[in-house]
């Protein structure tokens, strides 16, 4: 039997099953675990910083679930923790979330793929949405504003391994690669933040 969408993302928050543990914490019985992407080590470099691109909407809704906003695009879930520069997990941290639909197109007229939330205890987030079209000039790629609680705001991008679009696209940066992989019969997009 193979496991909803749903059960994936519940799982994932619930614990740290598609998740690779913290440094420093037990594996614990996770089915298949992805390597942080960057791996966290002590003394950590904060994740790169890009631009937000002229498509950004303040005052995003509170949601984790994309899903009805695109109902015919590849799904994927994207995951991660949010984590200090020591690798400390940071919870309550604000992770927001846009990007174009299945065809490049972006919703600026309301908040159609566009949303955010908050970390859990351990510093856990998680989107359940689809896979973003190209458009002019740019590879598929998520557009997030992270911020853990009275830090500074990350703005930045998350890019796709293995898109051909990803060598025409000048704004690329490998350091902000997901890690994807199948999981349970889903797509799950792993990478976790660094934040100052």
């Amino acid at each position: 039997m193979r496991a909803s969408r749903r059960q994936i993302l519940t799982l994932l928050l619930a614990g740290p099953i598609g998740l690779a543990p913290l440094p420093g914490r037990a594996a614990g019985t996770a089915a298949a675990e992805l390597a942080p992407t960057p791996a966290c080590a002590d003394a950590a470099e904060p994740t790169r910083a890009q631009t937000e691109g002229p498509y950004f909407t303040p005052r995003s809704p509170l949601k984790r679930d994309f899903a009805a906003d695109s109902p015919g695009g590849t799904r994927i879930t994207v995951a991660g923790f949010v984590l200090d520069t020591a690798c400390r997990p940071q919870p309550a941290a604000l992770v927001e979330l846009w990007h174009a639909d299945a065809d490049g197109r972006y919703d600026n007229d309301g908040f159609r793929l566009r949303g955010h939330q908050f970390t859990d205890p351990d510093g856990r987030w998680a989107f359940d949405t689809i896979v973003p079209g190209r458009y002019s000039r740019r590879t598929p790629h998520f557009h997030v504003k992270v911020q853990r609680r009275g830090g500074p705001v990350l703005t930045t991008q998350l890019y796709f391994p293995g898109e051909p679009g990803n060598t025409r696209d000048r704004m690329f940066d490998e350091r902000l690669l997901l890690a994807v992989s199948e999981v349970g019969g889903g797509r799950i997009g792993r990478f976790d933040f660094v934040v100052g």
